[in-house]
């Protein structure tokens, strides 16, 4: 069982450093994962994830932590990894869809590591806005601010005084207020350990990805035995259309799980996605009703 970092080097510039950004494709991103799962079938185990106490938060970093997606794309992120073969590890407050911290003074971090860079940047005549970007988008603080436990002071982590600052959107995301909404990303996360647990090809199943250079859509398929599972995930906050000619048939399926309520048809919603149980795993254009 390995742990793998290539993923999280990605948006960053060929050959740079952490803090040299770049634009991340989706097809660069899912070819990665699936380069794994290729190599290591039938000798070795993943371990998924998507952020640690080393990186930035998996909304902010690879989904749309926006009011409007924030929900969403916290669920849909999660639904593609726990889909994959693997160990899927949650880390604390990804269940909540925690967000960066957004910092935007040199003043609000703590870390060693971001502190030495905004220095030596500076040193080097970097502008000081630019220096600022990369720590608000990658600085470890992102992922150090305390667990958001409930709306009180330090978000009910501490009646000290903690390290870092509470974020100040503990007033809406914490454990208290998703613990009493059905439809909180907890939940989500919740639903996809279950079903991690009654179906076997969550665990072994044959992982195939589809649609690899398709640049809002992460689609793949689970196969063990006469089970096939279908993820259809839209990575992107924008409304996508499934190419009907190029995935398995999923007119007769059974929805297992889906962020939004499911309207029959191709067209998924900005940061929606579906786990399909396929009645009749065929490959063919599906005259979806």
């Amino acid at each position: 069982m390995v742990f793998t970092f290539e993923h999280v080097e990605l948006d960053h510039v060929v050959d740079g450093t952490k803090w040299d950004l770049a634009d991340l494709p989706l097809p660069v991103l899912k070819g990665n994962l699936d380069r794994w799962q290729r190599g290591l079938a039938g000798t070795g185990w993943n371990s998924l994830y998507w952020d640690n106490h080393d990186q930035p938060r998996a909304v902010s970093r690879f989904g749309d932590d926006s009011p409007e997606h924030r929900v969403p794309s916290a669920k849909t992120l999660a639904t593609v990894l726990h889909l994959h073969r693997g160990t899927p590890y949650v880390y604390q407050g990804e269940e909540l869809g925690m967000t960066n911290s957004h910092y935007t003074d040199i003043a609000q971090y703590r870390d060693i590591e971001a502190l030495g860079y905004h220095r030596d940047a500076l040193a080097r005549g970097l502008a000081e806005d630019v220096v600022l970007a990369s720590l608000a988008a990658r600085g470890r603080d992102n992922a150090r601010t305390p667990m958001q436990w409930d709306a009180s002071q330090h978000a009910g982590f501490t009646t000290g005084d903690p390290w870092l600052p509470a974020h100040p959107d503990k007033e809406t995301i914490n454990a208290e207020a998703a613990l009493a909404d059905p439809d909180s990303v907890f939940h989500h996360y919740r639903r996809l350990i279950e079903l991690r647990h009654r179906s076997a090809a969550v665990v072994d199943g044959r992982f195939d990805l589809l649609l690899a250079d398709h640049d809002q859509l992460w689609v793949f398929t689970r196969t063990l035995d006469d089970t096939v599972l279908l993820v259809l995930a839209n990575c992107s906050s924008r409304p996508a259309t499934v190419p009907l000619e190029a995935v398995p048939a999923f007119d007769e399926s059974e929805v297992l799980l889906a962020t939004h309520p499911v309207v029959p048809g191709p067209l998924l919603r900005a940061w929606e996605s579906r786990i399909l149980r396929l009645i009749r795993p065929i490959t063919g254009t599906s005259p979806l009703a």
